[in-house]
Order: structure tokens, then C-alpha cells, then sequence
């Protein structure tokens, strides 16, 4: 008869080479004395690795898909607005550092969806950003994403720091 290998013991995510994710995720209503609102929270940890975006943004896709956020919206307008600003996060934010990590929180109710994206950079002035469909700047790289995030969503806010995006898509 012949023999199994023997399974292999469990490696922890470093060993294996993979960023390791971290995910929370609550579900809670609002506190007495204001209207019942369903309301889902997400909170997720990315390190500074651009191989990670993808994964990262399919898991907050599919959660929010789960809280009842259009099937359109989900696969489209916050994949793309949230890729955009977690891939700038981690260039021009943290500079690509691997000490460093971009936060993503993510709360759905009933109104609509706000994304947060935050890294540890140093921040930036958004309005500083020219306008990417310049004739003079049509060629140029940069600019592009923060042009496209406005266009994909109803609301786009930064701190005062310059180091954080909120971005907000309203239920239609």
C-alpha cells in the first residue's frame, strides 16, 4: 500500500513570502436616539507593496458587494477609485518603504459607501495638482489618478496633512 506524503507544517505568511493583509470587519447600527441605519465597517492594513493592490481591492470589493453596495459601483467605480489611491499611497505617499503601511477604512450604510485611505507619508497639496487634461499635460504621467478618483466618485476629501483621502459614493 502505498504511503502519503506527510503534510507539511503550517508556515506563517513570511515564510511563505506573502504580505499579510489585515482585515476587520464590524457590523453594528447606530446608537439610540438616531434613526436605525444598517452600518458596515471595514478596516484593512496594507503594506507598502504595489503586488498587493489587487488583492486588497477584490477583498474590500467583495465586501462591500456582500453589504448590498450595487453590483456597478462595486465592480467599478470603488475598484478603480480605491486601486488609484492605495497605488499612490504607496509610490508617492510612503515612497514605496517597506517599514511603512497605507490603512483603508471602509464604512457602508445605508446612505452609501466612504472609503478612507490613509499612508504615512508626508502629504501633499491636492489642489497643487494640475489638471491632467491640460493640452500641455496630456502626455505627462502624472496627476491621472487623482483626476480619475474625482471623476468615479460624489465626494473626494483629504486631511490637512494631505496624507489621507476620503472618498464617498452615494447610494443612487
Amino acid at each position: 500500500m502505498p504511503t502519503l506524503p506527510s503534510t507539511p507544517s503550517p508556515s506563517s505568511d513570511a515564510d511563505l513570502g506573502l504580505a499579510a493583509l489585515r482585515l476587520c470587519v464590524r457590523r453594528n447600527t447606530l446608537p439610540p436616539g438616531r434613526a436605525l441605519e444598517r452600518r458596515v465597517e471595514i478596516r484593512l492594513r496594507v503594506p507598502t507593496e504595489l503586488d498587493v493592490v489587487e488583492e486588497a481591492v477584490d477583498l474590500v470589493a467583495r465586501h462591500c458587494l456582500a453589504c448590498g453596495l450595487s453590483a456597478r459601483a462595486a465592480r467599478f467605480n470603488l475598484r478603480m477609485a480605491l486601486s488609484e489611491a492605495l497605488t499612490n499611497a504607496i509610490i508617492y505617499g510612503n515612497r514605496l518603504d517597506p517599514a511603512k503601511s497605507v490603512d483603508v477604512r471602509v464604512v457602508v450604510s445605508d446612505r452609501g459607501l466612504t472609503l478612507h485611505v490613509s499612508d504615512q507619508g508626508d502629504g501633499f497639496d491636492p489642489d497643487a495638482i494640475p489638471d491632467p487634461t491640460l493640452p500641455d499635460r496630456r502626455e505627462l504621467e502624472d496627476g491621472r489618478g487623482l483626476f480619475l478618483i474625482r471623476q468615479l466618485v460624489d465626494e473626494v476629501r483629504f486631511n490637512d496633512r494631505g496624507n489621507a483621502i476620503c472618498m464617498v459614493l452615494r447610494r443612487a
